[in-house]
């Protein structure tokens, strides 16, 4: 049996990815601590983790501009030292909307090459929401003791993925390439992203972790190795069931219509119900 981490939490964090009709007022953060110089900080948009030590702070994605103030509060319940770095997980703006206010306090904004691209299409050149620093396959970073390994995988939720792996706390932000919210994930094709990606990206990860390793997904509550080998065991019945439900050259709309995930009984946000869902692993798989 497939099983999911299904609580509260998850059906908030689905509310949450949906930006329309959240204010910054509004949004309840709540700081988790996973490892010791490791929290995990849960508000609007992309969770995001805050490394602490001896050197100072860096965080992975930073979540909604209108936010800033108020993460750089929680942050500083930690450590009083504005973040060194801010890693990028991919471009989309629940990730990487606090660029600009981090920057502008003297943050280093690290991500994959394309996701450099992609905010200079939407920002233009020489924005403070361009990353500074950026790579390509991968890279490490040495800080507070913590060896932060960056990892691309190709065409997964984007085309600029990045997954970090900290050594030393044995945990890894896997960005949107995991959604641990108890259904089928954000397959962004139009970004370059797929299906296939997803699933390949989830399994080198498994290989690259142990039991005891903490996952931070991207959306949803912070969980374990099993969980993660749960979620992958999800999306490939997912395709099989869509690749039987497009044999024939069955077109787009005969496919939608026909409702072959329902069969999964899962619950869906109003940003991403089933009928897009669907739409999207045809494409990719297409």
């Amino acid at each position: 049996m497939i099983k999911l981490a299904r609580n509260s939490f998850a059906a908030i964090a689905f509310g949450l990815i949906n930006t329309s009709n959240a204010q910054a007022d509004t949004v309840e953060f709540k700081l988790q601590e996973v490892a010791k110089g490791l929290h995990v900080l849960f508000g609007q948009g992309g969770n995001i983790a805050i490394s602490s030590g001896s050197d100072g702070v860096y965080i992975v994605d930073d979540q909604f501009a209108k936010l800033s103030e108020q993460i750089k509060a929680k942050i500083k319940t930690i450590q009083p030292n504005a973040p060194e770095f801010v890693i990028n997980t991919h471009h989309h703006g629940d990730h990487t909307g606090g660029n600009e206010n981090f920057a502008q306090a003297g943050s280093h904004v690290i991500a994959h090459h394309n996701v450099y691209k992609r905010l200079e299409q939407k920002h233009g050149d020489g924005s403070d929401y361009l990353p500074t620093l950026t790579f390509g396959s991968d890279m490490k970073l040495h800080f507070n003791q913590e060896h932060a390994h960056l990892w691309h995988y190709h065409h997964a939720h984007t085309d600029g993925d990045a997954v970090i792996f900290f050594d030393r706390a044995n945990a890894v932000h896997m960005g949107d390439i995991y959604f641990n919210l108890g259904s089928l994930p954000f397959v962004d094709v139009d970004s370059g992203g797929s299906l296939d990606g997803v699933i390949k990206a989830i399994q080198d990860v498994i290989m690259k972790i142990d039991d005891k390793t903490t996952v931070i997904p991207g959306h949803g509550p912070v969980t374990d190795k099993q969980n993660l080998q749960d979620y992958l065991a999800l999306l490939q019945k997912a395709k099989t069931i869509m690749l039987d439900a497009m044999k024939n050259n069955t077109s787009l709309e005969e496919v939608v219509a026909a409702r072959p995930l329902q069969i999964l009984n899962l619950n869906y946000a109003n940003w991403l119900p089933e009928e897009r869902v669907t739409t999207l692993f045809y494409r990719s798989l297409k």
